[in-house]
């Protein structure tokens, strides 16, 4: 038999095939397609005319919905609207874990995009400062406006595919970082708000809005966004620790072997966050406890203890380091537990030496006995000695009674040698200096034994040879300082002569901290990486880089060159493909 259908609705359908036969005993399908523009309720109905069996009325009905992203929190599973990440200590991170949840009943690829130009945004202001406050500080909210809020927020992942009701773990990571403000701000104490939006959307539906739906059909949903939004706050504080005494701690001067200590006590100011603090190893200084942790506005007491093990003055910087957790350098997913601020504190201590005296023992004897120190300025306190003949060991160098005639007029620097002065090892002696006996002033031998020494000829050849080498280093200096002489001359002697010599008489100019002007900081550009969070400002940017750019008259579809060939190639991402404007 045959049949006929028709269609007289405002939905686009597309029957196909509308009209046929169908042979005896088979089956023949009709295939029916809808446009799936926008989120509506379809109920249709189109008429199907039968041979011999009068019109006949099919029912089409669909129920058309988009593809809804939802943020579910992970205790509770219900739609959460903002992640608080409370109180952080700046250089530090905190991760909160939620749930991205596809409503629909298809796949969907979705990118995660951080809104840094949204209305109720907050970088860097203290909402808990008064009116006043605040108006006064206007400049700075100027200055951070052009701050790449990417580096505050971390999305891991930051891209990916749901399949239908399907949910997937995403960790997001606070780390607030400082602002510099103006001259006379004090910053230690300056606590920082954030309020930022991030958006999950789903890709190549950036920005489109539904529009109104004619007659004949139900609408579900009326100008929603193809995007779910997540507000995030949190707090930045700074490390808030206090040494009493301190930061420049003085020990009482000790001796060698002795200890000095001193009662330094810790205390945090932050009322929100505790602090977990670890001090250096530093020579010649003992802490005790050298790490621990000090909760909110409370107290800890260190004991500093300085045993030096050398003698003179000791001034050393004791660093302590603050933990906490943050994101590794080379890994930006993985947290550990680091160091994030440092606190220099000054350690000053005096060692002194004990004084020894020493007993100059007279040996009257000449014996090879060697008891004393050698030569004319030894210790104090021969004057102690009992012995005999006191003016004869002690004034002898200043009388002249047993000179021998010939030495009475020498005026040289030779040194008294006493009697019982011999060598205790066996080191020659120094060849410039002179010995005479204590009494006849007469110039002693002086032996120098060849197989410890050298002898006359190899201190010659030893002599001759560091003068050979001085003078070829000397005429190595001498030869580079000429080469540069004359590259410098071929440089500047040129056709163009006006007879002055470069940089001659000019002086820098003297500047002054008032005529430095404020430059507005620039929006840069970072690399998108796998890590790193498209913003809102960086999608306008790219868009508005591609209206500027001029079109191009006859572009081939077919690629032609090695690099054209290589991006055909390539896979796109969830992230590249929301940077892709067709237009």
């Amino acid at each position: 038999g045959t049949f006929k259908i028709s269609y007289n609705g405002v939905v686009l359908l597309n029957v196909e095939p509308t009209s046929g036969v169908v042979k005896p005993k088979s089956i023949k399908t009709v295939k029916v397609d809808i446009c799936t523009d926008v989120p509506r309720i379809i109920k249709e109905v189109i008429k199907v005319e039968l041979e011999g069996c009068g019109c006949t009325e099919v029912w089409i009905k669909a129920v058309v919905v988009e593809q809804v992203l939802k943020v579910l929190g992970i205790s509770c599973g219900n739609i959460l609207e903002c992640v608080h990440f409370g109180p952080v200590y700046f250089g530090s991170s905190k991760t909160e874990q939620i749930f991205l949840y596809n409503e629909s009943p298809e796949a969907v690829d979705w990118v995660a995009v951080l809104e840094d130009d949204a209305i109720g945004g907050e970088m860097g202001t203290d909402l808990w400062r008064s009116a006043d406050a605040a108006l006064q500080d206007l400049s700075f909210k100027n200055t951070i406006r052009d701050v790449d809020v990417s580096t505050l927020i971390l999305c891991n992942p930051n891209q990916g595919t749901l399949l239908p009701y399907e949910k997937s773990l995403v960790t997001l990571c606070f780390s607030p970082k400082k602002f510099k403000r103006d001259f006379g701000v004090n910053e230690s104490s300056q606590k920082e708000d954030f309020v930022l939006f991030l958006r999950f959307e789903s890709v190549g539906n950036k920005d489109g809005y539904l529009q109104a739906l004619g007659d004949g059909a139900t609408a579900v949903a009326m100008n929603h966004s193809h995007h779910t939004e997540l507000a995030l706050t949190g707090s930045g504080l700074p490390v808030m620790v206090t040494f009493n005494p301190g930061p420049v701690i003085k020990f009482m001067d000790c001796f060698l072997g002795e200890k000095t200590q001193i009662l330094c006590t810790l205390k945090n100011e932050s009322e929100s966050l505790p602090v977990a603090f670890s001090f250096r190893k530093t020579a010649n200084f003992n802490i005790s406890p050298d790490k621990g942790k000090i909760k909110k506005k409370s107290a800890k007491d260190v004991i500093f203890s300085f045993s030096p093990h050398q003698i003179g003055k000791l001034k050393v910087k004791q660093v302590v380091d603050i933990i906490g957790t943050g994101l590794e350098k080379n890994n930006s997913q993985v947290l550990k537990t680091k160091s994030f601020h440092q606190i220099n504190l000054s350690f000053i201590g005096v060692c002194k030496s004990k004084r020894k005296n020493v007993l100059f023992k007279i040996n009257p004897g000449i014996t090879p006995m060697i008891s004393n120190a050698t030569g004319q300025f030894v210790a104090d306190g021969a004057g102690q000695c009992t012995d005999t003949a006191p003016v004869a060991i002690l004034k002898s160098t200043r009388t002249q009674i047993h000179t021998h005639w010939i030495n009475r007029n020498r005026d040289d620097d030779a040194l008294i040698a006493f009697p019982n002065d011999r060598a205790a090892s066996i080191r020659p002696g120094e060849r410039n200096k002179k010995y005479r006996t204590i009494f006849t002033k007469t110039e002693r031998y002086n032996y120098i034994d060849p197989e410890f020494s050298y002898t006359e000829c190899e201190r010659l050849s030893k002599e001759a040879h560091n003068e050979y080498y001085t003078d070829f280093i000397s005429n190595l200096r001498r030869r580079r300082l000429q080469k540069d002489a004359a590259r410098q001359f071929y440089t500047y002697n040129n056709s163009v002569n006006i007879g002055l010599k470069p940089a001659a008489g000019l002086m820098s100019p003297k500047i002054s901290i008032t005529d430095f002007h404020k430059e507005k900081l620039q929006f840069k550009m970072l690399p998108l990486d796998e890590n790193c969070l498209l913003t809102s400002r960086k999608l306008a940017e790219i868009g508005s880089k591609s209206s500027l750019k001029e079109i191009w008259s006859g572009l081939s579809a077919v690629p032609s060159s090695t690099q054209e060939k290589e991006d055909c190639n390539l896979t796109l991402t969830s992230k590249q493909l929301h940077q892709i404007l067709i237009g």
